[in-house]
């Protein structure tokens, strides 16, 4: 039955049993301690309600503040105002990030269960049950740098008002603190590169990387040179593989993305989040999206981030020897030509040390040519880094032949020339001196 209001008091199954028990106890056709028991009250309360239904009437039996507006009810105005945000700025907003994100931009400080509350009253938001989970998650690594995850997400992340991007991204597996994270227009080396960087300067060398299969990892190449096989390597190693081979941190691959869980889950928390920020931040650019990311990580890690079992870091130190700029870029071998210069892209180069003044290579001999994150390159030849100049050849300057005219007839010697003298004529010539 549902309930019935009269004036300010809602007549609910409950009430209406009180007030049929208190108008018999008026009328005295049971007792105080009948009613008690009927009610399951006390004795004094029920002489209470008792008192105050006579002076009342059926007011007694609602509540003092019936009718009253809650002080801390939600402003109306308020309330519409969010229901807008949600419409419009921040659209695809989760509640928790929305709420965040009024109190930020927008001076709304209300809670995520406020926000969805209104929400789910506008029909905006639907209610819907997460699925069970089936799988048992693998236990995080006890300590912060023994293994991280790296992936790329290509995605919309500027919602159309930039170019296409690639989010490359680093992740810890014991804390889930994201470590590095950046932009390219599609994934690449110099991505990685980039989120690794960024995490081996500021944090050390972890134990061990985890990564998927990608070729830019493990090369598809299966044959091996005498020297590998000799140093007891099983596969080819790319280039990404060769970085985490000279820095002699362990390579794991993933045989799904299911293994490496928490930057996958880490994707749809970027997806969500950054767009929106960026929107409202209006970045176009990738340059501008880069700058964002180095804002936003340590924001991430105050959020997300856990402590870990073990209080004690797993990260090794960088060496003083060790330059990250020298390991972290593109490596490709070339040839020493006659000059010694190599050709590059279609370009020829000579080297020049830290003076200016230019190598000598032998023929044929081995030059690495490096492309360094920033788009520079180098020479590493003989185990020194040389920088590298383009040559320009001197062209030979020739003088002009003149054409002959039109009527020039062929030059023929005199009768005199030494060219038309017999053998015994200039013998003779010869002998006298003339």
């Amino acid at each position: 039955m549902s309930p019935i209001k009269e004036g300010d008091i809602i007549l609910t199954q409950e009430v209406r049993k009180r007030v049929c028990v208190m108008d018999m106890l008026v009328n005295r056709q049971i007792t105080a301690a009948q009613a008690a028991a009927l009610l399951r009250l006390s004795v004094r309360q029920i002489r209470r309600i008792k008192k105050e239904m006579l002076v009342n009437g059926i007011q007694a039996f609602g509540h003092g503040n019936a009718g009253r507006k809650p002080k801390h009810a939600l402003d109306p105005s308020i309330a519409a105002r969010i229901v807008e945000l949600a419409q419009t700025g921040l659209k695809g907003a989760n509640c928790t990030h929305m709420a965040e994100l009024m109190d930020e931009y927008f001076a709304v400080s209300v809670s995520p269960r406020t926000v969805q509350r209104l929400l789910k009253a506008a029909g905006i938001l639907r209610s819907s049950k997460r699925a069970p989970r089936r799988k048992r998650m693998r236990e995080r690594k006890p300590q912060f740098g023994i293994l991280l995850q790296c992936d790329a997400s290509p995605y919309g992340w500027l919602e159309g008002r930039g170019p296409a991007m690639s989010l490359h991204g680093i992740i810890d597996d014991a804390t889930g603190a994201v470590l590095g994270l950046y932009f390219r227009p599609t994934e690449d080396i110099i991505g990685y590169f980039n989120v690794f960087r960024q995490a081996f300067r500021t944090y050390g060398l972890p134990l061990c990387v985890y990564s998927d299969r990608h070729s830019m990892f493990f090369s598809p190449k299966k044959d091996l040179t005498i020297e590998e096989e000799l140093q007891g390597k099983q596969v080819t190693l790319a280039q990404t593989g060769r970085v985490l081979d000279e820095l002699q941190t362990a390579h794991m691959p993933a045989n799904s993305p299911e293994a490496k869980g928490r930057i996958e889950r880490l994707w749809r928390t970027l997806q969500d989040r950054p767009t929106i920020e960026m929107r409202l931040a209006h970045i176009n650019t990738i340059e501008q999206a880069n700058a964002f990311l180095l804002w936003h990580i340590p924001r991430y890690n105050a959020r997300f981030a856990v402590p870990p079992a073990k209080e004690a870091p797993a990260f090794r130190p960088l060496t003083p020897g060790l330059d990250l700029d020298v390991i972290l870029a593109v490596r490709e071998s070339r040839k020493a030509l006659g000059g010694s210069v190599i050709s590059y892209h279609n370009t020829k180069f000579s080297l020049a040390d830290h003076r200016g003044n230019a190598v000598w290579l032998s023929n044929n001999s081995s030059v690495l040519v490096l492309t360094h994150i920033d788009g520079s390159i180098s020479a590493l030849y003989k185990g020194k880094r040389y920088s590298l100049a383009e040559f320009r050849a001197t062209p030979m300057v020739e003088e002009p032949a003149k054409a002959p005219g039109p009527n020039a007839a062929p030059w023929r010697p005199p009768e005199d020339h030494p060219w038309k003298w017999s053998c015994p004529d200039f013998v003779d010539r010869l002998m006298l001196g003339s």
